[in-house]
C-alpha cells in the first residue's frame, strides 16, 4: 500500500462545539429510521452491494471486515452472512442502538460488533482489518464529504493488500435537454421577484418606508437559489444529449484524501448529435466493486447513478443554464469544470463551469458558478 501521511482534511477536526455543529448539519438525519429506510428501498443501491459481496464470499470468508457508517447495519449483515470471521460496524449517530438490535435479531452478535463512534475516533488497538465496506458516496459522488472518513479508516486500519467495497468511482458531466423543467425554475424566478416588487410597493404606500435600496441583492440571492443551484432530478434517457463526460477517476485504495476531495479544473467535452435545445448539464457518479491489486474480486460488481441505470435515491444533480443553447448535428459543446468545497460548510460544493460552443473564441458562459446546496 502506499503511505498516506497527509490528511489536510476539514471534516471532523476541531473541538466539541465544531463537531456539534457537523452533527447538527450532517449527521443528525442519518439517525432516523425514515432516512435509513428510504436508502434500504434503493433496489439498485441495496442490489448492487448485496452482489458485491455474495458474488465475492470468497473474500469475505474467515476474514476481518470494518463497515464505516453502518447506520442500520444492514451490510455488516451481509458480510457476516457472506462468512466474515469478524465485523467491525461503526455507526456515530444513535442509529447505533438500531444496528445493535438488527444483529442480534439476525443471530449474529458473535460476529458482528457495533461501535458508536466516528472514524476518526475508532480504536480497534492493534486490529487490522482485510476490507473495509462504506456506502459514502453523496450526490455527484462527493457532497457531504463522508469520503475523508473512510480514507482516514483506510489509513489507519487497513492491511497492505486489502482493498475498499466499494473501490473505484467515477464522476460524469453530461448535456441535458429538459425545457420543460428549466422553464419551471425560470418562473419561479420570475414570480418570486415579482412578488418582491408587490413588497416594496406596500412598505412604502403602506408604512413609508423605501426598500428599494435592496432591490439588486433580494436578486442576486433568488438568481442564486432558482438559477444557480443545482437541483435533484430524476432524468431519463431522453434527456441525455450526447456522450457524457468523464470528469474524475478515483481508485479508493490509493487516493489521497486531498485528491478525493474536489475536482480540479478539468476540461470537457460533449458532442450533440442531432438539433436540440440543450437546457444545461448534470453531474452523476458510477463506483466499481472490483478490489484491489492484492485482493483482486472474482466477479466486478458496477453501481451507476446514471439516468440509464434506473432510479437510484442519488438521483442527478442538474445545473441548468440561464438561456439554452440551439444545436444542429456535429455541434461540439466544451469547456472546463470545477468543484470545490464551499467555504461555509465544507460537506458542501460549489460547481463552476465554462462553456464554450464549438470553436467560439469566448465562452458562452463564462465561468457560471452554482452552489450544491
Amino acid at each position: 500500500m502506499a503511505s498516506f501521511a497527509e490528511d489536510e482534511s476539514p471534516i471532523m477536526k476541531g473541538d466539541a462545539a465544531a463537531k456539534a455543529s457537523d452533527y447538527a448539519n450532517y449527521f443528525c438525519s442519518y439517525a432516523e429510521l425514515y432516512h435509513q429506510k428510504q436508502m434500504l428501498m434503493d433496489h439498485n443501491r441495496m442490489r448492487a452491494y448485496h452482489d458485491s459481496i455474495m458474488l465475492n464470499k470468497s473474500l469475505f470468508e474467515g476474514k476481518t471486515i470494518l463497515d464505516v457508517g453502518t447506520g442500520s447495519g444492514v451490510l455488516a449483515i451481509w458480510a457476516a452472512q457472506a462468512g466474515a470471521a469478524k465485523v467491525y460496524a461503526v455507526e456515530f449517530t444513535d442509529m447505533a442502538l438500531h444496528a445493535k438490535a438488527l444483529v442480534e435479531k439476525n443471530n449474529l452478535t458473535g460476529v458482528v460488533e457495533v461501535i458508536q463512534t466516528s472514524a476518526e475516533d475508532l480504536d480497534l488497538g492493534d486490529v487490522r482489518v482485510d476490507i473495509i465496506i462504506s456506502e459514502w458516496m453523496g450526490y455527484f459522488l462527493l457532497r457531504e464529504s463522508m469520503v475523508d472518513s473512510v480514507l482516514r479508516a483506510r489509513n489507519r486500519w487497513l492491511k497492505p493488500g486489502g482493498t475498499l467495497f466499494p473501490s473505484h468511482a467515477t464522476m460524469l458531466w453530461g448535456a441535458i435537454t429538459y425545457e420543460e423543467d428549466r422553464v419551471d425554475k425560470q418562473d419561479e424566478y420570475t414570480s418570486s421577484m415579482r412578488d418582491w416588487d408587490i413588497f416594496v410597493k406596500e412598505m412604502a404606500d403602506t408604512y413609508k418606508v423605501d426598500m428599494s435600496v435592496l432591490d439588486k441583492h433580494y436578486e442576486r440571492e433568488q438568481r442564486e437559489y432558482y438559477i444557480y443551484s443545482s437541483l435533484w432530478t430524476e432524468l431519463g434517457m431522453q434527456h441525455v444529449v450526447g456522450q457524457p463526460a468523464v470528469v474524475r477517476r478515483l481508485d479508493l485504495n490509493t487516493c489521497t484524501i486531498a485528491e478525493a476531495a474536489n475536482v480540479p479544473k478539468v476540461d470537457w467535452s460533449v458532442q450533440v448529435d442531432f438539433n436540440t435545445r440543450v437546457s444545461g448539464f448534470a453531474g452523476w457518479f458510477t463506483v466499481d466493486f472490483a478490489g484491489s491489486e492484492g485482493t483482486p474480486v472474482k466477479q466486478r460488481v458496477v453501481l451507476s447513478t446514471g439516468p440509464e441505470g434506473g432510479r437510484t435515491h442519488w438521483g442527478q444533480q442538474v445545473f441548468y443554464l440561464p438561456e439554452p443553447i440551439d444545436c444542429v448535428p456535429n455541434t461540439r459543446l466544451h469547456g472546463e469544470l470545477v468543484m470545490d468545497r464551499q467555504t461555509k460548510n465544507k460537506r458542501l460544493y460549489t460547481v463552476t463551469a465554462s462553456i464554450n460552443v464549438d470553436d467560439e473564441p469566448e465562452p458562452r458562459f463564462a465561468e457560471a458558478k452554482y452552489e450544491m446546496p
